[in-house]
């Protein structure tokens, strides 16, 4: 059948294009939060050349969209307002957004200690009972990936309350009720966060490429992506579920004819390798579809809890974080503050090994932070050694997590020079014959340990690079390290360990101390700058 295009036609389909509705980005819709004390990005997508005006505030800014239909205006500064306002944006057509507020927007990010939920966090059933703060808003970014950044994420704005608080990050959740009780202002939070995943798939690409530590990374996963055959792999993944099945089969048969403390554990069932055009471990996807679309929307700053995948590459994140925060601060034109939350102590499925001077990963990560948050600016450590659990990487404490975040958060940005928002960071040490004397800074009422008892869990070492157990004792705001058999110290160590048993150096107001080192040895992590050369295979 010939379609023949009449002139009324093809006038009504110019006229459709030309009346094409402005659009907003998933987070402009009703109860949102907006920046205090900043200037407001408010962006969209409309018809080429399309006039457009956003009204908000007792302000109207007017623009016109480019050639590609984007366009894009900036409120001046707003104050802080908890009376619910409206946003008018009228081109062609136009839009209300209800139910706006003003005050604080931070952005939550990170791997599954973020993503944890109010409802696996400790006391949930009565923290989500009591999650009536109406002027608390979240938004929760659908998790997806992405090769090139995306312009747009799902989600939407929802106020905080005993219907929807149980399904939001509890560290974001317990941190921003903090500052709202605290200042008395809208807070308005934005969960983008994605369990299991590595620094580096939060980081852009351009970013990493301009740093030599990430060069076999990013060569080992191009390679992989330009190899990749899903059928080859497809087959590969059956036959391998095949020989489990066939093992499985045969312990299973001579375990009929054991004793139950002799019969054999069937090993674990094969999974399929990820198609590295879709996993979440890829470098920058997430930044690309996660992180990428929320910029520029004003914030005051951002908290991160992440860094429990990247451990056996522990010394390159002393680059790869601060690198990130970098990138992230370049592409928002912003130096916002950045608080970090360090790992917590864990058992990380190791043997239980009490002894001094073993190598180990997750203390080198949690040093990593604590460089990070010492060296770059507006930059903040969550210690948090104390409430971790053994046996689960997911403490349940997700509270005092948030607690401490907004502690930092309420010194740093919003003047509270009073509070004391850090356990004791080291500063400084000074060898006097066969003692070191160690300095912190952040000591706040006085240095204690919070059992009452001795002070545990320092070591130290000579030349010989032979850790032993020392003796501290505390002396006015400093700690003394000494052992009678290292009568020429070169190294002191504290709570160096995944799972620091005993380590008790707190200060007055009860807040940690995070672990230190003042050696100079070479740490186990150095040299592993890819995820392959941790598992010699494509990670998962």
């Amino acid at each position: 059948m010939k379609i023949i295009l009449t002139t009324c036609t093809a006038l009504s389909l110019l006229s459709s294009f030309a009346h094409a509705d402005i659009k907003l980005p998933a987070l402009f819709t009703d109860n949102l939060v907006l920046q205090q004390g900043k200037p407001v990005t408010v962006w969209g997508w409309a018809a080429p050349d399309e006039d457009i005006s956003v009204r908000f505030a007792a302000q109207t800014q007017v623009t016109r969209a480019d050639a590609d239909g984007k366009w894009r205006v900036a409120l001046d500064p707003l104050t802080v307002n908890a009376q619910p306002q409206e946003m008018v944006l009228t081109g062609k057509n136009s839009i209300t957004l209800k139910n706006l507020l003003v005050g604080e927007v931070w952005v939550c990010s990170g791997q599954s200690n973020m993503q944890w939920t109010v409802t696996q966090a400790g006391n949930a059933p009565k923290e989500i009972a009591d999650a009536n703060y109406p002027q608390i808003r979240m938004f929760n970014v659908e998790r997806a990936t992405s090769m090139t950044p995306a312009t747009d994420v799902k989600g939407s704005w929802q106020e905080a309350n005993p219907a929807n608080a149980g399904q939001f990050s509890a560290v974001a959740y317990f941190f921003g009720r903090h500052l709202h009780q605290t200042l008395k202002v809208p807070v308005g939070l934005i969960n983008t966060s994605w369990g299991g995943t590595r620094i580096e798939a939060w980081t852009s690409r351009e970013s990493l490429e301009e740093r030599p530590c990430a060069a076999q990374m990013l060569s080992d996963w191009d390679g992989l992506r330009q190899g990749w055959d899903a059928t080859a792999e497809g087959l590969k993944f059956e036959v391998a579920k095949s020989e489990w099945q066939a093992a499985v089969k045969q312990i299973n048969e001579e375990n009929a004819k054991l004793p139950a403390d002799k019969k054999k554990q069937a090993p674990p069932a094969p999974r399929p390798q990820d198609d590295p055009n879709k996993t979440p471990h890829h470098p920058a996807v997430l930044f690309n579809a996660m992180i990428a679309p929320l910029i520029p929307y004003a914030i005051q700053g951002a908290i991160w809890y992440q860094g429990e995948s990247n451990q056996k590459r522990a010394f390159q994140y002393q680059e790869l974080l601060p690198n990130m925060i970098n990138d992230w601060r370049k592409r928002w034109n912003d130096e916002f503050s950045f608080g970090i939350v360090q790992l917590a102590n864990f058992g990380n499925n190791q043997p239980v090994t009490r002894d001094p001077g073993v190598a180990d990963a997750w203390a080198e990560l949690q040093e990593a932070q604590f460089l990070t948050a010492i060296t770059l600016p507006k930059t903040g450590l969550a210690v948090i050694n104390d409430i971790g659990d053994e046996k689960n990487i997911h403490p349940a404490n997700k509270q005092e997590v948030g607690r401490r975040l907004a502690l930092w958060a309420l010194a740093n940005d919003y003047g509270r020079a009073g509070t004391v928002f850090s356990g004791p960071l080291f500063k400084n040490a000074v060898t006097e014959g066969n003692k070191v004397r160690i300095q912190f800074d952040h000591v706040g009422g006085g240095l204690k340990t919070r059992d009452g008892g001795e002070l545990k869990h320092f070591q130290i070492a000579g030349e010989d690079m032979k850790w032993v157990w020392a003796q501290a004792k505390i002396e006015n705001h400093e700690v003394i390290v000494s052992s009678a058999s290292v009568p020429n110290p070169v190294g002191v160590r504290y709570a160096w360990a995944a799972w620091p048993e005993g380590a008790n150096l707190i200060n007055a107001e009860g807040l940690p101390a995070s672990l230190f080192r003042t050696d100079e040895f070479i740490p186990s992590t150095l040299g592993v700058t890819s995820p392959f050369q941790e598992t010699q295979k494509a990670p998962k």
